[in-house]
C-alpha cells in the first residue's frame, strides 16, 4: 500500500512538473497571438492604381480678371460688379497610377512614418456664365453693363507628402496620416465685360451717351497648386516585407479654382 501511494505521489509530480513546462498553460502561446511578429521598421517602397473624383468650384475663379478690367469703372466702385455670381461647379471621375516611397519607425506596437505619394491622372472642369443689369445711375444715366467669365483646369499630377500614424497587429498595419498636398494644374481663365451708358435726362442739347469695355485672360499651365491632404488606409505583410496596401486619401487644393480630389487606391510594396 505505501509503495502505491509512493508511486502515485511521484507520477503526480511527474505530470505537474510536465504541465508547467507546456506553452500553452505558461500563456506564451496566447501571448505570442497577442504581441506582432512583423517588423515594420525600416524603409518601404512601391506603386499602386487608384480611381477617384474630383470637385471644382469655378464660383470665384474670375472675379479677380473682373475687378482689373474695371478697377477705374464708376460701377464697379458703386455696385461691386466683379462678386456678381456667374460661375457653378463641376464634377469629375478618372483613374490615375502612381507611386510611395517612405519610412517607417516601430515601437512595440506603435508606428510612425514619413511619407511621399505620388499619383498621375487626369481631371478636366470647365465652367462658363455671364449677367447683365440695368441701373439708373449716375443722375440723369441709364446704365447697362454685362459681364461673362469662362475656365477651365486639368489636374494632372498630385500626391501628398504626409505623416503617417499606426497600429501593428500581427501582420496588417492599420493608419491613418496627414500632410501637404501638392499637384501640378492647366487653369486657364477669360472675363469680359461691356457698359453702356443711355442718357435719358432733359437738358438740351442731350449730353451723350458712353460705351466701353474690354477682355482679359489668364493662363496658368504647369501651375504648382498646395493644400493639405488626409486619409486612412491598411498594409497587409505578406511574405518576407512584400505587401498589400489599400487606402483612401482627401486632397484640398487652394487656388482661383478651389479643388477637391478624392481617391481609393489599391498597391503593392516593398520594406526592406
Amino acid at each position: 500500500m505505501r509503495r502505491f501511494l509512493f508511486v502515485a505521489v511521484m507520477c503526480g509530480a511527474v505530470s505537474g512538473a510536465q504541465a508547467a513546462d507546456m506553452p500553452f498553460l505558461r500563456g506564451s502561446f496566447t501571448d505570442g497571438l497577442s504581441a506582432s511578429n512583423v517588423n515594420w521598421g525600416g524603409g518601404y517602397i512601391g506603386g499602386h492604381a487608384s480611381h477617384g473624383a474630383a470637385d471644382m468650384d469655378f464660383t470665384n475663379s474670375g472675379q479677380d480678371l473682373l475687378a482689373k478690367l474695371m478697377n477705374n469703372l464708376d460701377l464697379e466702385s458703386e455696385f461691386s460688379i466683379s462678386r456678381w455670381p456667374v460661375h457653378g461647379k463641376a464634377h469629375m471621375q478618372n483613374s490615375g497610377f502612381g507611386g510611395f516611397i517612405g519610412y517607417n519607425w516601430q515601437w512595440t506596437e506603435a508606428v510612425v512614418a514619413i511619407e511621399l505619394n505620388y499619383t498621375h491622372g487626369n481631371f478636366f472642369g470647365a465652367n462658363s456664365g455671364a449677367q447683365a443689369r440695368s441701373f439708373q445711375y449716375p443722375a440723369d444715366y441709364v446704365s447697362t453693363v454685362a459681364i461673362s467669365s469662362s475656365a477651365s483646369m486639368k489636374v494632372t499630377d498630385y500626391g501628398s507628402l504626409r505623416v503617417r500614424g499606426g497600429y501593428a497587429i500581427d501582420n496588417f498595419l492599420p493608419y491613418g496620416f496627414a500632410g501637404i498636398a501638392m499637384g501640378q494644374a492647366n487653369i486657364n481663365r477669360r472675363a469680359d465685360y461691356a457698359a453702356n451708358y443711355q442718357y435719358v435726362g432733359s437738358a438740351i442739347p442731350p449730353l451723350p451717351n458712353y460705351s466701353g469695355g474690354g477682355s482679359l485672360t489668364d493662363n496658368a499651365n504647369s501651375h504648382f497648386i498646395t493644400g493639405f491632404a488626409g486619409g486612412v488606409g491598411v498594409d497587409v505583410m505578406l511574405y518576407a516585407g512584400l505587401f498589400l496596401r489599400a487606402e483612401w486619401e482627401y486632397l484640398r487644393f487652394t487656388s482661383s479654382v478651389d479643388t477637391t480630389i478624392n481617391t481609393v487606391r489599391a498597391g503593392l510594396g516593398y520594406k526592406f
